[in-house]
């Protein structure tokens, strides 16, 4: 939050659904290229991709959340984030692909809703909360729940360590 009490955010769209991120933990946004696929990875973890001399593991954003993978387009973009994993206390450089990046926003604070208890396929834990966008919503994201979990921590650490 800035301290005017508003919160600046990155929108991004997987399918029709639209996403936020607090642009504090987006770095840049990327073209898509094919990143370098690491052995037996899982489907999520899509490879390496060389981001101004380090590597980075890039995470398929779409398949993490559950839903049905797409084929890139011209469109698809990488968000080149921090997530600091709680796991390991480790600040985290990923690359997550998205079906494209709609825009920069601000946010009043008191406009920011909790996420809804019921009726979303979303888990609660991964939720921020809602911002109301042009008749429709966003969901702003939690990354490090999105990416907590031992094994998940552990694989993405020694992943962004290895390269």
């Amino acid at each position: 939050m800035s301290a005017a009490g508003e919160l600046q955010v990155v929108v991004f769209a997987l399918g029709d659904e639209q996403f936020a991120l607090p642009v504090g933990a987006v770095r840049e946004i990327l073209d898509h290229h094919a990143p370098f696929r690491v052995p037996h990875a899982p489907a999520w973890l899509l490879g390496l991709t060389d981001v101004r001399g380090a590597s980075v593991p890039v995470i398929d954003l779409r398949l993490r959340l559950g839903l049905t993978p797409v084929t890139v387009t011209p469109t698809t973009r990488v968000l080149v984030v921090e997530v600091t994993l709680a796991e390991r206390a480790a600040i985290v450089t990923l690359g997550l692909t998205v079906d494209r990046v709609l825009d920069v926003r601000s946010y009043a604070a008191a406009t920011i809703e909790p996420p809804p208890e019921l009726g979303v396929r979303w888990r609660a834990e991964h939720l921020r909360g809602v911002l109301r966008r042009d008749g429709g919503f966003a969901i702003l994201l939690d990354l490090a729940s999105i990416f907590s979990g031992h094994a998940d921590a552990e694989l993405l650490i020694d992943t962004a360590e290895d390269s």
